[in-house]
């Protein structure tokens, strides 16, 4: 039996809440009236930034879960990752949120691959309500994926600004007038043997291409309002966009296109190629484009978030860069 890669949700599990949290710097971007948390200091308080990045996930978890009506020992499920080795700070903020926990990874991707993990859940009549999402911050990543911000290197036109950036939800059983999973797309490893870290977008595009056509090919109904990317930043999604006039995509009813790494600073150059992190798709779509579908903006879309499957000692063993890309729809009634 040949087994889709997409898959449809007959319940329609639906975001009931979110919240996002974000630091100083993102206080620059366009979305900022969406965002929830807005803290001065990026480490939040805390005397290290590894330890700032868990009260970030600590800190937005609870507004979602009390924006949603519950409290802690609801939750049957949380799910989150981030991309501090071995994901301490949502293991730490787990500890301290006292709910099951399983930790995901898809690097830039775990703000949909935890949401659609949530679904499958919801699907089985397994639980009720689960906190999903994803996070990142700027200095904890910096420092571990490319140098420390206190050395002062210079990134090319194409490098990416690693948002500080917290983004969850409670998913939960179908409700009216609440944003609700229609069908996803799990992603395939795609590697076209890059090896900049500080190119990521010509890294994901494939990625992302790969998935959208798998996704936009499997279903029916494909008028999106929008299908969005997150976090390609300008310059990979200028290669998506080439890859998409290249190819029947464009032959299926998609309004537009778009990437939440590309829009996330605006056109402050100071950013270059835009957001990039966890965090950076994860406060997009459960912050500005959540509040829209709920003002029934939009009926519609599709969100992919993207994600770099590199470490540290990967990139140091001369290893290309393979990335992962999945998709969800999420719909309006």
């Amino acid at each position: 039996m040949v087994k889709a890669r997409t898959v449809q949700f007959v319940s329609k599990p639906s975001i009931v809440s979110t919240a996002v949290g974000v630091g100083p710097l993102e206080k620059q971007s366009p979305f900022i009236k969406n965002f929830d948390l807005i803290y001065e200091d990026e480490r939040i308080g805390q005397e290290t930034n590894e330890k700032g990045h868990a009260q970030l996930i600590e800190d937005t978890c609870k507004l979602a879960i009390m924006k949603g009506g519950f409290e802690a020992p609801d939750i049957d499920l949380f799910l989150s990752g981030d991309l501090v080795n071995q994901m301490t700070p949502s293991s730490f903020a787990a500890r301290t949120l006292a709910t099951p926990f399983m930790g995901m990874f898809s690097a830039c991707a775990t703000s949909v691959s935890s949401l659609i993990t949530a679904s499958f859940f919801i699907e089985t009549n397994h639980m009720e309500r689960i906190l999903f999402g994803a996070a990142s911050q700027h200095n904890a990543v910096e420092k571990q994926f490319r140098y420390p911000i206190e050395y002062g290197a210079q990134k090319p036109p194409t490098g990416q600004w690693t948002v500080t950036g917290a983004g969850y939800g409670i998913l939960s059983t179908h409700q009216s007038e609440k944003p609700y999973i229609h069908s996803a797309t799990i992603g395939q490893v795609i590697d076209c043997e890059c090896l900049d870290p500080l190119d990521m977008g010509s890294a994901m595009a494939p990625a992302a291409f790969d998935t959208i056509q798998q996704h936009l090919s499997q279903n029916k109904d494909t008028s999106y309002d929008f299908v969005m990317t997150g976090d390609l930043g300008k310059n990979g999604y200028a290669i998506l966009q080439e890859l998409i006039k290249s190819s029947g995509i464009s032959t299926y009813p998609v309004n537009s296109y778009r990437d939440a790494g590309a829009e996330f600073y605006g056109n402050n150059e100071k950013f270059l190629s835009g957001g990039s992190g966890a965090g950076c798709s994860a406060s997009v779509y459960l912050g500005p484009i959540y509040a829209e579908l709920l003002s029934k903006k939009w009926k519609k879309i599709l969100l992919v978030a993207t994600g770099a499957l590199l470490s540290p000692l990967s990139f140091q063993q001369g290893e290309t860069i393979p990335c992962i890309a999945h998709a969800v729809e999420v719909t309006m009634e």
